[in-house]
């Protein structure tokens, strides 16, 4: 027998889930195609109750355990005071790297598998999770079979699973502090989940020496975001840009615009969407 056809034979299929609409619906959509792929989601710890909710569900639809998996006895709170409060941010993502890749790649280990990604066909920027390990080879079936956002959609809905009820308010899954969340979107957690905005409140500081502020929202901190003012601007700024956006497209009512709200992730960090 080949190495090749030794690789093939003991290849193992690994899809991981962020608990999110696009990675859930692969999770449907390949549950009877490959019949022994293993489903495995990074637990940051800081996850919203929504997210562990619906997993329990997919878990159930799924027929098998997802299993869940974290960075030893290394969490946030702990890499945080590592780095002296120094709050992850678009340029340093430690926190993407030490609560996913990590525990992703030591679960795999040195084991051939091929990963499952949830990029849809009409995301040609996205790139997702790509190991640089030779054994770990990605595969994105939703782009290969041409499958898009409303493919995605119908797939959930004709599960039973529906999307995860945070697209209410948010745009995207993973911690509830997550610093590529939009504005309205910190709105929606502090109207949704006022203990966890409060919790995310006191992970900002100024720094006594230097001055400068520890927020994760550049410019601005969340207890400025709070303010009744500011939360009726940031409303009134986002309906007007929806409108807009309404309004260009054409076809779309304002009842779509502002009906579910489970719109496309914007910026956000695609490894975050293991």
């Amino acid at each position: 027998m080949s190495s090749t056809e030794i690789e093939s034979k003991n290849r193992r299929h690994v899809l991981a889930l962020s608990g999110g609409k696009d990675s859930s619906a692969l999770a449907v959509y390949m549950r009877d195609r490959v019949p022994d792929m293993e489903y495995v989601f990074c637990d940051t710890g800081k996850e919203l109750k929504e997210t562990y909710d619906y997993l329990d569900k997919l878990e159930v639809f799924l027929g098998k355990p997802i299993a869940r998996i974290q960075n030893g006895s290394m969490g946030f709170d702990d890499l945080l005071r590592i780095r002296n409060g120094f709050l992850p941010s678009p340029q340093q993502r430690w926190c993407t790297e030490y609560l996913k890749i990590v525990p992703y790649e030591r679960y795999i280990g040195e084991d051939w598998v091929t990963s499952y990604v949830g990029i849809r066909a009409d995301e040609p920027e996205r790139k997702g999770y790509i190991s640089t390990k030779p054994n770990i080879k990605p595969r994105f079936p939703f782009v290969e079979d041409g499958l898009m956002r409303d493919d995605v959609i119908r797939i959930l809905e004709d599960s039973g699973l529906g999307v995860p009820s945070y697209y209410e308010w948010r745009s995207r899954s993973g911690c509830y502090f997550c610093f590529y969340q939009q504005r309205r979107e910190w709105v929606g957690l502090l109207e949704t989940h006022p203990d966890l905005f409060r919790e995310a409140m006191k992970y900002e500081k100024p720094d006594p020496v230097s001055g400068k502020r520890y927020t994760w929202i550049q410019n601005e901190s969340l207890t400025e975001l709070a303010k009744p003012e500011r939360v009726a601007e940031i409303k009134a700024e986002y309906k007007k840009r929806r409108a807009r956006e309404a309004e260009l497209a054409g076809n779309a009512s304002l009842g779509e615009v502002f009906g579910t709200g489970c719109e496309d992730e914007e910026m956000g960090c695609t490894v975050c969407h293991l």
